[in-house]
This record gives C-alpha cells, structure tokens and sequence, in this order.
C-alpha cells in the first residue's frame, strides 16, 4: 500500500492492526515474516547523505552486537586499510538498494500527480464480536487507472510501473493474513467473518 507523509507518498506496508503493534515480529524479537525486506537487511549498515545530497557515505552502527574488534567475522578492512571483499558486497548492496529507493520515490510522485491513488480502511471482526479498524493508507484504483489519458498510461506501461501499480492492488489479498495473525495472537478461536480478498465498493477491506 501507499502511506501520506507530509507532502510525500510513501511506499508502505501493514504490519498490525493494533496501534505500533507488529504482527510479524515475535515477544523475542524475531522476524516471522518469510521475506525480509532491504531495508532490514541492510542493517546495521546505512547511506548517510551529504548537505547537498550529491555524496553517499557508508556508515555502521558501532552498537550492533555483531560489530567487534576482537577479529570475530567478517572483516571490514585488510591490512592494506582497503575496503575487504565483504564490505566491497555491502556497498553494492546498498547501491543497489538507494538506486530502487529513488525510483520508488519516483513512482510514488509521478502515481499521486495523476491522481491514481484513493484512501483504504480495513475493520475485523473478532469472534467475540469486538471490531478493529486500520486507516490511514492509501491503494491504487483501477477505476481511476481506466480513465487516465492513453498517453499517460503508456508511460506507466513503458516503465513498467503499470505492472507495479496491479501488483500493489493485488497485494492487498494479504491483508487476510494480518487478520489471521491478530486473530491467532488474541488466542481466541477462529473469526467469525473472513478478510475480503479485494476492497469492495466502500473501499473497505472486511
């Protein structure tokens, strides 16, 4: 889904229903999710960007319980002072990873100029009758995807942002399994009603 921060559209995705409780983390901290996303992957290192935004500097946060200096690991550095191979891997990981951040930033902007963008809410049911509800978030529309100018549709095709856009819509099929998790993590017994798989009328996923 998509998330307005600011006057930004973000990429976003739904983790819970409940307040900051993540549905796809453990009481122990473990990630319970089958895909981690970049963003965690790349931790604990990070792009810092100059003033001007022109210069990437690699950085590591010196309070990961991984970073040592008592020779356990990967190396960061050989004894020439140069970049090692595994930091060399890094750096072109999180070059990779800021080259997508831009396009996204990219996608999102050019998306909500053309107006493609509508606001979503989703509500469960609890099987003791409670109801919970989720808003705040934004979805593609294929309504307003089918009135957009040919020329502009094009373009999106061209870029293969159209395929991304359907992708998104499609995503929001998850939603039954974030319902499934709060539902199991209330330990309570199976839901009475079940998510929607697609956003009806009301755009409300159910």
């Amino acid at each position: 889904v998509f998330a307005k921060v600011g006057d930004e559209v973000i990429p976003a995705a739904v983790l819970g229903v409940q307040g900051n409780r993540n549905l796809y983390v453990s009481p122990e901290g473990k990630w319970l999710a089958k895909y981690i996303p970049a963003f965690i992957r790349r931790y604990p290192f990070v792009f810092a960007s100059s003033g001007d935004g022109k210069t990437l500097t690699l950085c590591i946060d010196e309070k990961h319980p991984g970073v040592n200096s008592d020779g356990l690991g990967e190396r960061l550095f050989g004894d020439d002072g140069k970049p090692a191979a595994y930091t060399q891997r890094v750096l072109k990981f999180l070059q990779e990873y800021q080259l997508h951040f831009e396009r996204t930033r990219v996608f999102c902007k050019r998306v909500e100029e053309l107006g493609l963008l509508k606001a979503m809410s989703a509500q469960v049911t609890t099987p003791k009758g409670g109801r919970l509800a989720l808003s705040g978030f934004l979805s593609a529309s294929r309504e307003k995807l089918r009135a957009i100018e040919p020329e502009s549709l094009a373009k999106l095709a061209r870029t293969d942002e159209l395929e991304l856009l359907y992708l998104q819509m499609h995503s929001l099929r998850n939603f039954t399994d974030v319902k499934d998790r709060l539902i199991g993590s209330l330990k309570e017994d199976a839901p009475s009603v079940d998510a929607a798989a697609t956003a009806p009328a009301s755009d409300v996923l159910q």
